[in-house]
């Protein structure tokens, strides 16, 4: 009986808006300062839409070039699945517009995904599960996100920590035995929904006057209780999927966690015992770009020469739901 065949990335790409804006910019708006941002998160920058430019735009940028990283062409892919909070439109899904505006084949499978921060783990893992049936060819996963469109820029706890950005990654199958995604652990905190959510605009809480005066249509988060649960998030998602495939902390090469605060990073780093110098950081320049984060952080790490072949890698993140969630990656 034949092995199954591995799931793989063949290519990634990145994509981040023109418009820098710096934390000494948003002390001329809101009472803060760039001492205040920086010491409390490691952000310094934060990248922001134009007007008039979608996610979905910014997700196409990605897309191209991470397909033209895996050396293919639009016909060639059949699945395409978007982690994201920002959406286009509530309806339909944004994946069917990025097919569009990317050209592909009316033939490909699209939706969306929506796990948050976890996002593009759980789209990474969906999307190797359904190469893996047989069933597909290749997969384009995209984490992307317009945060920019749903913070509440008068409130300095939450406004001075979200960016926007768009990572993608070309999945297909190799017959090359103990490589690609050799395993996931995705979990939640269901109980925790009020902790980082968006109370209006849903079924639940359609819009009203009084919804918009009370600004309910913008990110709303418990701060101290939400940093507490990302770390213990992370390391239970790291420390379980180390365990199950019977790996030591130290074989890995190189973290990719979500860009959210470096003090949650440091936190992972002392926990598995590893030096700061194997986790990939670049939320000094992008702050936290949600579903966008990890991949956009996997492009830049595989550009820079950070992975290289048989590397171990290991993805965690952790996000609104509270969603969590750990891959682990041999190149």
């Amino acid at each position: 009986m034949s092995s199954p065949r591995s799931t793989v990335i063949l290519g990634t790409g990145s994509y981040a808006p023109a418009r820098v804006l710096t934390n000494a910019e948003l002390a001329l708006t809101i009472d803060t300062s760039d001492e205040w941002i920086r010491t409390r998160s490691g952000i310094l920058e934060r990248h922001i839409a134009a007007p008039g430019e979608q996610a979905s735009d910014m997700a196409v940028h990605a897309a191209q070039r991470a397909i033209a990283d895996a050396k293919l062409t639009l016909a060639d892919i059949d699945l395409l699945i978007v982690a994201t909070i920002t959406p286009d439109l509530p309806m339909p899904a944004t994946a069917c517009i990025i097919q569009h505006k990317l050209g592909l084949s009316t033939a490909t499978a699209c939706f969306d995904l929506n796990a948050a921060c976890s996002g593009f783990i759980y789209a990474l893992d969906t999307a190797c599960a359904m190469i893996g049936s047989g069933r597909y060819r290749h997969a384009l996963v995209i984490g992307v996100e317009k945060l920019s469109a749903i913070v509440d820029w008068s409130d300095r706890t939450t406004c001075v920590l979200f960016g926007d950005g768009a990572g993608a990654a070309v999945i297909g199958a190799s017959d090359q035995p103990n490589i690609g995604l050799i395993g996931t652990k995705l979990g939640a905190y269901g109980d925790c929904v009020d902790m980082l959510f968006i109370p209006g605009g849903g079924s639940n809480a359609p819009a009203t006057t009084a919804s918009l005066v009370n600004r309910d249509h913008f990110i709303k988060m418990k701060g101290k209780e939400v940093f507490k649960y990302a770390v213990r998030g992370m390391e239970e998602a790291a420390r379980d999927i180390l365990e199950q495939h019977s790996i030591p902390a130290n074989q890995i090469a190189l973290v990719i966690p979500h860009q959210a605060n470096l003090r949650i990073i440091e936190a992972i780093a002392q926990y598995l015992e590893l030096p700061m110098e194997r986790f990939f950081v670049n939320l000094d320049r992008y702050g936290n770009t949600s579903a966008a984060s990890i991949p956009i952080a996997l492009d830049e790490a595989r550009r820079s020469g950070r992975i290289k072949s048989g590397d171990l890698t290991l993805l965690v993140a952790f996000g609104a739901g509270l969603t969590y969630g750990s891959a682990l990656l041999r190149w």
